[in-house]
């Protein structure tokens, strides 16, 4: 007697067409069994042999499960935000994402049963995913569509790899770095589909970071990092060697940190740069890439966020022929990017500019640019001595950390010299202070500081999806805002998020404190005086705060009360 092969259990779509009368008893469970045999997704088989439409499957199953309904055609692929999920998740799944809500990413499905494939694809992107059911023939076509479109462009940049990436590995790397080269393209794909991603969604920052049981891909966008990959754990050291290869850094060490550079041509006339550390931890080393962009320097004064007030006493200060200008703020507020646009605005051919930098980050030609080295001995106060007998007209100072570097700086700015540099601090007034403590005179002080400036990165409201924000008069006024603000009939806006935007941001403005030190201010250095005589005598002189600087942005609907309570509420 022959053994009565078991029948499989249908899915919940493979049901639904049943109920539906979209399909009989048997030929859905003939072509169930037939769709596992093959390995094929089940609405797949159905469509592709022609037992039913994409359409009335996809009706069926919107009905049945309550997902909306999507036509395909009516949308812009273009749109579709496909660096939030890698390549072989989207073929090995048949999804598409569609666009982001918020914390919520819509798939393009046309199974929306397939729950394996939302809660892995929920998972890899830290987004609640969320079906909507689309035509089979549809959103095969799309898939294939946008992966071939990916694969040409890394395909390209794969070929002009030794050509676009400054890549010139040492004598001795060169047979390590050569089997790396032909024996992992996978995973120099990988790389340059990483880094390619990071310049079009104008990332500032990559990090590449290894754990005991995973690899984890994160990009600094707008100031917030975000987990964008979760490569397998096994290629790590490998995508670390082919970091550290295209940075032209010694892959054999592993046990100190290292420093290099990546450059890469977009075209003729643009090229980016990476600045590339390495740091060995518990589990690998990590790596981390700070973009650099020299058309972010480039985008004039206007794009910097200044008040119309701020922006003037600004302007007025760099065109002095002398004196000394101070950028303060914590790392990552923006402070190099404002600085290069000074300098761009002074860079004639009739003017000598002179810059020393831990690294130089923004490279434009016309500026005599020199990379502090403590190791040979070239220090910013070094660099500060030589740069005064090369006849300069303008000096910029990466950093004053000491000493011997404000002093020189000092001197540079009292004989007929404009410098421009920057400090750690707080604010304003407390950067006059620093300088004291530091140990520089405060005669010197008082007769060279032309202007003091803080600054902070706020994300700006995506123009697209921003909404009036719903705050009770007495929160504002806790805030900050005055009366008069609130009898005007103050609107303030909130985030939302849309595709256009990354959770209601897109781009950011600075938030600034100019503070130009008056004669006032010069006597309360003079006489000893603290950072709050300075704040008062600031306040007196209707300087604003970081903190009034931000609240304008509210008002203007530049950015969220939310955003500003981040970056400028202690």
């Amino acid at each position: 007697m022959a053994t009565q092969q078991p029948i499989l259990p249908l899915s919940g779509l493979a049901r639904c067409l049943i109920q539906d009368d979209v399909l009989g008893d048997q030929e859905t469970q003939l072509a169930f069994e037939a769709s596992i045999k093959q390995r094929v997704p089940f609405v797949q088989y159905l469509v592709s042999q022609g037992i039913l439409s994409s359409a009335k499957i996809a009706a069926s199953a919107a009905r049945e499960f309550g997902a909306p309904l999507f036509d395909l055609d009516a949308f812009d692929t273009e749109l579709i935000p496909s660096a939030l999920v890698e390549d072989k998740l989207v073929r090995n799944h048949h999804i598409l994402p569609l666009f982001k809500r918020g914390k919520r990413l819509f798939l393009g499905v046309s199974d929306p049963t397939n729950n394996r494939a939302l809660a892995e694809i929920s998972f890899h992107t830290g987004l609640a995913a969320e079906a909507v059911v689309v035509e089979e023939d549809k959103l095969g076509k799309a898939i294939d569509k946008i992966l071939e479109a990916q694969e040409s462009v890394m395909s390209e940049l794969l070929d002009a790899d030794l050509e676009n990436l400054d890549f010139a590995p040492e004598e001795d790397e060169k047979k390590d770095t050569k089997d790396l080269d032909v024996g992992d393209a996978p995973v120099v794909r990988y790389v340059n589909k990483i880094l390619l991603d990071a310049i079009n969604g104008q990332v500032s920052d990559v990090h590449f970071e290894p754990y005991e049981y995973r690899f984890r891909i994160r990009y600094r966008h707008d100031g917030i990092l975000k987990e964008v990959a979760s490569p397998p754990n096994n290629i790590a050291d490998r995508m670390v060697a082919r970091l550290k290869v295209m940075s032209r850094m010694n892959i054999a060490e592993r046990r100190v940190p290292q420093d290099g550079r990546i450059k890469m041509r977009l075209s003729k006339n643009r090229s980016i740069d990476f600045r590339v550390n390495t740091c060995p931890t518990l589990y690998g080393e990590k790596v981390v890439l700070r973009i650099l962009d020299p058309a972010s320097a480039q985008l004039g004064i206007e794009a910097l966020g200044f008040d119309p007030d701020q922006e003037v006493a600004f302007m007025d200060a760099i065109k002095k022929p002398y004196g000394m200008i101070l950028v303060t703020g914590p790392t990552g507020s923006g402070k190099t990017v404002t600085l290069y646009t000074a300098l761009n605005l002074l860079n004639q051919p009739d003017v000598n500019i002179s810059t020393v930098e831990d690294p130089v980050e923004i490279i434009v030609p016309g500026i005599n640019q020199v990379n502090q080295n403590a190791k040979t001995g070239l220090t910013f106060a070094t660099a500060l001595r030589a740069f005064l007998r090369q006849d300069p007209d303008i000096i910029m100072v990466g950093e004053i950390r000491d000493l011997e570097t404000a002093e020189i700086a000092v001197k540079a700015a009292q004989t007929g010299h404009l410098v421009l540099s920057t400090l750690h601090t707080n604010d304003a007034p407390q950067t006059l202070t620093r300088m004291a403590n530091m140990g520089v005179p405060p005669f010197n002080i008082a007769s060279s500081v032309l202007l003091i400036m803080a600054q902070r990165l706020a994300r700006r409201l995506c123009g697209h999806c921003k909404v009036p924000d719903n705050v009770p008069n007495e929160a504002l006024r806790e805030e900050g805002f005055t009366e008069k603000d609130i009898k005007k009939g103050l609107i303030i806006y909130k985030a939302v998020g849309c595709n256009q935007c990354n959770d209601g941001y897109k781009g950011r403005t600075g938030i600034f404190q100019v503070m130009p030190v008056s004669e006032a201010m010069g006597r309360i250095i003079m006489e000893g005086g603290t950072s709050l005589d300075l704040t008062e005598q600031a306040e007196k002189e209707n300087v604003a705060t970081l903190r009034q600087s931000g609240l304008n942005k509210v008002k203007n609907g530049a950015t969220s009360l939310e955003e500003i309570n981040r970056v400028t509420k202690d």
